[in-house]
């Protein structure tokens, strides 16, 4: 490629070249993904019942997302870390890998806690940020590459095969899920030395998991602490969602 090719030029012709292998790419991928029958499901989280699991030094739901997906993690060479050209700046989070308090390419998952203020009184919140697998995500429609789905039971995956690392879905997301990692994805294949790009991650809802009629790692960690009730809660859709009026009233 010649040194002197315009911006436009560039993205134009990876883009033509990245719907292709995107697209290849995805039908690959959907083995991975819950099957296509059965009704949608869902995650109730109950605020009230959390305490960011106080008995232990990290949250069991961050715990057990880390285990069941490791082996999903990037792992780039040096060599392939490059900046997002035009720009002299890339992510990098490999030396970071072991942060728990924030999402990142290794970790989908963690535990904030906030305070709020409610007629007087101080309460504390620790609430579980990740994917939320919207109903409409604007992460799925905003991908020039098609590289993001909602399969038939609701879980929203990023396809790295396909991903491109153009981080628009974050841009979109109302809580800048999806987080990015240099040095990976299919750009190495086509432009390495000028893309600089890489692949976005996210929790998938264990999409499989799901396959196999499984709970998320998370849920089934959540609901194996001893003592007061599990926040979590798996299971079908309007179920959870009949589950989260009744919590509510009461």
């Amino acid at each position: 490629m010649p040194e002197n090719i315009s911006r436009r030029s560039f993205f134009r012709k990876i883009g033509a070249a990245a719907a292709v292998g995107s697209a290849a790419g995805i039908a690959r991928a959907k083995p991975a993904l819950a099957d296509a029958s059965g009704e949608k499901i869902g995650v109730l989280v109950d605020l009230t019942k959390c305490d960011g699991c106080a008995d232990v030094p990290v949250p069991r739901c961050v715990t057990a997302c880390q285990t069941e997906n490791e082996a999903r993690y990037p792992e780039p060479r040096e060599e392939d870390v490059k900046d997002y050209w035009p720009q002299t700046k890339h992510e990098d989070w490999r030396a970071k890998r072991n942060l728990k308090t924030t999402l990142t390419p290794y970790n989908w998952t963690y535990v904030q806690k906030i305070k709020v203020e409610h007629e007087g009184k101080t309460h504390t919140l620790n609430i579980q940020r990740r994917c939320m697998h919207c109903d409409t995500p604007t992460c799925a429609a905003i991908c020039p590459f098609g590289a993001i789905e909602k399969d038939s039971k609701g879980a929203v995956s990023i396809h790295e095969v396909g991903c491109m690392g153009g981080a628009k879905c974050r841009t979109v997301c109302p809580w800048h899920i999806p987080q990015r990692q240099a040095g990976v994805g299919i750009y190495l294949k086509m432009l390495p030395k000028m893309a600089g790009g890489g692949v976005m991650y996210k929790c998938d809802h264990c999409a499989p998991r799901l396959s196999k009629g499984q709970a998320p790692a998370c849920v089934e960690a959540c609901q194996s602490r001893p003592g007061r009730e599990a926040p979590l809660t798996f299971g079908p859709r309007e179920d959870m969602l009949s589950l989260a009026r009744i919590r509510a009233r009461d």
